[in-house]
């Protein structure tokens, strides 16, 4: 049987490889909602958001797009709550009230895209 710490972070390249890959994900998202952006320049229409809001693939691609938000929040604090926070109570609150917060966000999340 292997004794783990369970105090440290030690996630290493893990962590490395989901921060990029949600950063990549939000990049993506960014650059075709900038390009809708300059596409809509002269409309002053909500028929034409809502319409461009309205299809599936933009949808899932949204909702995609603020599940890697969270993934990427969650990997940040942890890491500066396990580097800067020492009391073990305290920052096992800290991290359990964020989790309570980036599930809470994720549930809202679908609720305003797909609702």
């Amino acid at each position: 049987m292997v004794n783990r710490k369970l105090t440290g972070a030690h996630y290493g390249v893990r962590d490395w490889v989901m921060q990029r890959m949600t950063a990549v994900v939000m990049v993506a998202y960014t650059v075709l909602f900038l390009f809708f952006l300059l596409g809509m320049a002269g409309a002053d229409d909500y028929t034409e958001w809502q319409a461009f809001f309205d299809k599936t693939w933009v949808k899932v691609f949204t909702q995609t797009t603020f599940i890697a938000l969270f993934l990427h929040a969650w990997v940040g604090m942890r890491d500066l709550w396990m580097d800067y926070i020492k009391p073990f109570y305290l920052r096992m609150f800290l991290q359990s009230a964020t989790i309570i917060w980036l599930v809470g966000c994720t549930v809202y999340s679908f609720f305003a895209i797909w609702g």
